[in-house]
């Protein structure tokens, strides 16, 4: 089953505040039809809480536990942005969100943070010219 496809990555985000990302993030989702609209505010609520940065430019914007019924499917948006947001004091240049159907939201965490944790991959992430280069770059995600 695939959690992203092409047509959930933009290269060049157009937010320019950590909420909007986060909204941008959401949108995409409701978009691919694997949650409600009113699991952006679950992913919001869990941003005051804790912050989803994860290190190497990349925060991982996702709901609450008491979202859960607001997703439909298992899914992730893929969010490029050419110049750096401030996600509370960080740089981050990707914003990936992520809602998880019964729990399957830590496998698809892991499998993301895997590629991050290698600069090589962030660097390649931050070169790629296409939807389908992200995809490769992202490969097991999907497995």
């Amino acid at each position: 089953m695939s959690v992203i496809e092409a047509s959930q990555i933009r290269l060049s985000g157009t937010a320019r505040t950590k909420e909007e990302a986060i909204r941008e993030a959401a949108d995409i989702l409701v978009a691919a039809g694997a949650v409600e609209s009113g699991y952006l505010d679950y992913m919001l609520q869990r941003e005051a809480t804790v912050s989803t940065y994860m290190g190497n430019l990349l925060a991982i914007p996702h709901g609450t536990n008491e979202g859960k019924d607001t997703i439909l499917d298992s899914a992730l948006s893929f969010v490029r942005y050419d110049e750096p947001l401030d996600w509370g004091g960080e740089e981050v240049r990707f914003v990936v969100g992520i809602a998880g159907k019964d729990g399957g939201h830590m496998e698809i965490l892991t499998k993301i943070a895997i590629v991050f944790s290698d600069e090589d991959e962030v660097a390649k992430l931050l070169a790629a010219e296409s939807s389908e280069e992200i995809l490769q770059i992202l490969g097991d995600v999907n497995d």
